[in-house]
């Protein structure tokens, strides 16, 4: 059996769904499911936004030149401190 033949990853997305929910059902049922709330919840998007971002920037070539991290965009993200991006991590 080839390597990339087992697991989660190779099934079709369908398959995984199900698997997936039935996880999720199951420990909702049991009460050990994670309740996000609306802190978690505002942080993970936020950290989130900040990944696509950067993704974004540096997938468009931008973020090269003398120009880099200037911040004259209007999709850009703001330079942040070494201390505050440690506070986001």
């Amino acid at each position: 059996m080839a390597k990339e033949d087992r697991g989660f990853a190779s099934m079709d997305r369908q398959k995984q769904r199900e698997i997936a929910s039935k996880g999720g059902k199951a420990a909702h049922a049991k009460g050990t499911a994670h309740e996000w709330t609306s802190e978690e919840a505002r942080e993970a998007g936020r950290k989130g936004g900040m990944a696509s971002h950067r993704r974004r920037r540096e997938g468009d070539g931008e973020g090269e030149g003398e120009d880099a991290g200037s911040g004259s965009g209007p999709s850009e993200m703001p330079d942040l401190s070494t201390d505050h991006q440690e506070q986001i991590r």
